[in-house]
């Protein structure tokens, strides 16, 4: 059993029909960006240590845990998220695998070690907070989507002293920061190795990008094929099917 508080359900990790998370739909239900990172970023299937900064309600950890038999952390500033995170991993016996941290990720570094995890993800805020009317009304929701309490050089900074030397960095982001990313991977000494753009439907602009760089890697940067979410008719494409659900 699970202790639910106020609006919070118990759902389904996806087609997982053994594993369940709790969401909340005035709090925090877990995105296409989240499943994507996770699909996306390189783990360890044996062993390893992997931390996944802006954790949110666990997701991304609770997915990893189904690539990797390694150890994770996940690190979430917002108490009420931690909460969630917290009773998800209980309710899924995983608590010797996955442990979360209810922290700061510009503090993660000097509480977690520097240059002891063999991969960092995160799936950050995606929004500067120039324009205080655009941040949503909901605290919850304008922290995870503005940059109220890290900005994207916090990010990359903090991966970039978490990871060893040769691990890898993954975040889901928006493509109109590619430049930005970039720059700051380089600048912590994160080398850009594999990008994905991510496509609505065929023939629109991109609306979400995939990077993986590597501590003190050689420039090498592959660009991975187009991934289209929609068909035509709105129904997801036989690879998001395959990503999504492990079925065509």
């Amino acid at each position: 059993m699970v202790e639910l508080y106020g609006d919070e359900r118990l759902d389904y990790l996806l087609a997982d029909e053994e594993m369940r998370i709790i969401q909340s739909p005035s709090v925090f239900s877990f995105s296409l960006d989240a499943v994507l990172l996770s699909h996306f970023a390189y783990v360890p299937i044996r062993k390893g240590n992997l931390v996944d900064l802006c954790s949110g309600n666990g997701v991304i950890p609770l997915f990893l845990s189904k690539r990797t038999k390694g150890k994770i952390i996940g690190v979430e500033i917002q108490e009420r998220l931690h909460s969630m995170a917290q009773r998800s991993i209980a309710y899924n016996q995983l608590d010797g695998q996955i442990k979360m941290i209810h922290g700061d990720l510009k503090n993660a570094p000097q509480e977690l070690g520097y240059g002891q995890y063999d991969v960092v993800t995160c799936n950050p805020p995606y929004f500067t907070t120039s324009n205080k009317e655009e941040i949503n009304e909901n605290e919850h929701f304008a922290i995870a989507r503005h940059e109220i309490y890290c900005s994207l050089e916090d990010v990359i900074r903090a991966s970039s002293q978490l990871v060893k030397q040769g691990g890898k960095v993954a975040l889901v982001h928006r493509p109109g920061r590619l430049l930005d990313i970039v720059t700051l991977m380089r600048q912590y000494r994160l080398e850009p190795k594999r990008l994905q753009f991510v496509y609505p439907k065929d023939g629109k602009e991109a609306n979400t990008l995939l990077i993986e760089g590597t501590k003190d890697g050689s420039p090498d940067l592959k660009i991975l094929p187009p991934l289209v979410v929609y068909q035509d008719n709105d129904e997801y494409t036989d690879e998001l099917k395959r990503i999504l659900y492990g079925t065509k």
